[in-house]
């Protein structure tokens, strides 16, 4: 088993260094050959020239430096493409994750596809940091039905053939257990130790909070229909247009049989609206659809994802 490790790093110019020495610490003590990829994400201080002068005195690292910062997500994305081993471990570059329980994520994906690290113990401040990830947790884990206590967590390890399955945008790094679920992999969660930050400053912030509202809409939006749309929309459009139909139909029979006016009640225009709504919905999932098919068959894109296969086509 070959290992790789990604780190995206983003103006930690005082962190690199120790950052690699525990690294290399740790990963000297395992019977493996591994690889650090360490991305710069456009770091405008001396994060990159640190890094240059880390992989000239140890082979075993490679820098990819990014001409901008395009954000932890693209950082990780980088680092995926040009991994070349079994497994995949990621982490952040701030040394708040340690790099010792990099063993116990290896030692449980021999029996699973995907270990997630969980900083139950987590120093950080609780008002802006603890609070809002302990309910966005509980929120990804009851929106996507995958229970996780910490999808914020950045030590995670993967087995190569799940990582190289997947395309990371936005801020989709953090949900890469709830899509990978949608291939069928196992996932294990392992209690990990989170450090205080000692030098530098803090990328995360309230702000992000709307960024991963909507990209867990997407999330789950990709689980749930991106293969089959039209099943999604119609049956709510047909319910709106059956009831807008039963509406109109009441109003017609009262017109004709009781002679009362109609023009100008609101159910009359409640019931035009639930019709137009019900064409509409129906035909977004007539377009998505063909939206789909046009994405899967330009990319020949399957929409299954083979595990083993046994016989004479497997030799």
């Amino acid at each position: 088993m070959t290992l790789s490790v990604v780190i995206p790093v983003y103006n930690e110019e005082e962190n690199v260094q120790m950052l690699h020495e525990q690294l290399k610490r740790v990963l000297d003590t395992l019977n493996t050959e591994y690889e650090i990829i360490l991305v710069d994400d456009g770091s405008s201080d001396r994060t990159l020239s640190l890094l240059e002068e880390i992989q000239r005195q140890d082979n075993n690292v490679m820098v990819l430096s990014l001409r901008r910062n395009f954000g932890q997500t693209a950082a990780f994305a980088a680092g995926f493409d040009f991994a070349q081993g079994d497994v995949v471990v990621t982490m952040d570059g701030d040394l708040q994750n340690d790099p010792s329980d990099i063993p116990k994520l290896i030692e449980l994906i021999k029996d699973n596809d995907l270990v997630s690290g969980w900083r139950k113990k987590r120093k950080d401040p609780f008002l802006s940091r603890r609070l809002p990830s302990i309910l966005a947790n509980w929120l990804i884990s009851n929106v996507t039905g995958v229970k996780l206590h910490d999808y914020g967590c950045s030590l995670k390890a993967y087995r190569r053939e799940v990582i190289k399955n997947l395309k990371l945008y936005g801020e989709m790094h953090r949900f890469i257990p709830a899509v990978a679920s949608w291939y069928g992999v196992r996932i294990a969660e392992v209690e990990t130790t989170h450090h205080p930050r000692l030098h530098g400053k803090s990328k995360y912030g309230i702000s992000r909070t709307v960024k991963v509202v909507l990209d867990l809409i997407t999330v789950k939006f990709l689980q749930s229909v991106s293969t089959k749309p039209i099943q999604f929309f119609g049956p709510v459009g047909v319910l709106s247009g059956f009831l807008g139909f039963l509406i109109l139909f009441y109003l017609t029979f009262d017109k004709l049989f009781f002679g009362h006016d109609i023009g100008g009640r609101p159910l009359l225009l409640l019931g035009a609206l639930l019709i137009i709504v019900g064409i509409q919905l129906i035909g977004m999932g007539l377009l998505g659809e063909m939206l789909v098919r046009v994405y899967h068959e330009s990319q020949r894109k399957p929409i299954y994802v083979i595990k083993k296969i046994l016989g004479p086509e497997s030799k």
